[in-house]
């Protein structure tokens, strides 16, 4: 941990889950120095598991975040700083960023991994069984869930093609409409494939604690299911992108920061990397993308003292 004066780092990165800590932990292993900040609410924090990251499958949220951590604090160059960023604004060629607690540095980098947090539709009973028996993405959680009956709360033209895939889940699955029109082609192809489709809003759901039991329609219907799928709109956790001035496009799910190959924005020493910065999101894609931004950030500080010379392709 580092006191609450103001010091200057190669690099701060913000966030500090699967794309932070790998930015973080390549950059330390180039010996350079690196400051995180943390609030400790990763996006998957309301779920009891989390499954597809290699190595990790099983563990709990907390328990990944937690490990992360340990490897790149291992590093004498390190420093966790676990307050929310409140402010990063470029200063006279460095960025200077502030944060809770009074602290205050300065930096040649930024790394921008704060991640999304998801919007719930205000319908009630839905966000007590967020993560445990409402879920978004069944490669994530429906193998622990599968062969139960399944419902899919439908927000847009993406829940059809979700639709699609549940089928290698369960047999019993009902999409509810709710509010959304669905083609003549769209209810036959869905039909094949055995789907139930229930018209009509959805006003409430039934739990017992945390575990789902139906979903209540306006006309009074009330349909059992024990899981249901719903894909969120998300918003960034931060606003660091937009204070400084990166591109940001609209995706299907939300917006994201757009980022060259080397995961550098449209402003000159800001990366950014993980759920941010994608379309559609995976912890192995964070992990992926922190790893660039940690390489390549640091390989644009040698860059920057030597001008002839520019950023490399890591090796394997």
């Amino acid at each position: 941990m580092i006191a609450s004066n103001e010091r200057s780092f190669d690099v701060a990165v913000i966030g500090a889950s699967f794309a932070g800590s790998s930015a973080a932990l390549f950059l330390a292993r180039a010996r350079r120095s690196v400051i995180v900040f943390d609030t400790g609410e990763p996006r998957n924090r309301f779920a009891s598991e989390g499954h597809g990251f290699l190595g990790m499958d099983g563990a709990t949220p907390a328990d990944i975040q937690e490990r992360g951590q340990a490897d790149f604090l291992k590093y004498p160059t390190t420093s966790l700083v676990k307050a929310r960023v409140t402010g990063v604004a470029a200063d006279g060629g460095r960025f200077a960023v502030t944060a809770e607690k009074d602290a205050h540095v300065v930096v040649d980098r930024v790394v921008l991994a704060h991640g999304n947090e998801d919007v719930l539709p205000d319908l009630p009973g839905l966000a007590d069984c967020w993560g445990k028996t409402v879920l978004q993405c069944p490669y994530c959680h429906g193998y622990e869930v599968s062969d139960r009956p399944t419902g899919l709360l439908m927000s847009g033209a993406p829940s059809l093609h979700q639709a699609r895939l549940l089928g290698d889940w369960t047999s019993d699955l009902t999409l509810f409409t709710n509010g959304h029109v669905l083609q003549d082609e769209d209810r036959a192809d869905l039909a094949q494939r055995g789907v139930t489709i229930a018209d009509g809003e959805v006003t409430s759901l039934a739990r017992d604690g945390d575990q789902m039991r139906s979903v209540r329609l306006a006309d009074g219907r009330k349909i059992g299911v024990e899981v249901l799928y719903l894909i969120t709109r998300s918003r960034f956790r931060a606003p660091f992108a937009h204070t400084l001035g990166c591109s940001i496009e609209e995706g299907p799910f939300g917006p994201f920061i757009v980022t060259d190959d080397l995961q550098e924005t449209s402003v000159p020493g800001v990366y950014a990397a993980g759920d941010i910065t994608r379309p559609a999101y995976g912890a192995t894609w964070a992990a992926a993308d922190g790893t660039r931004a940690g390489a390549f950030s640091h390989q644009s500080l040698i860059a920057q003292a030597n001008p002839y010379v520019g950023h490399a392709v890591t090796g394997r």
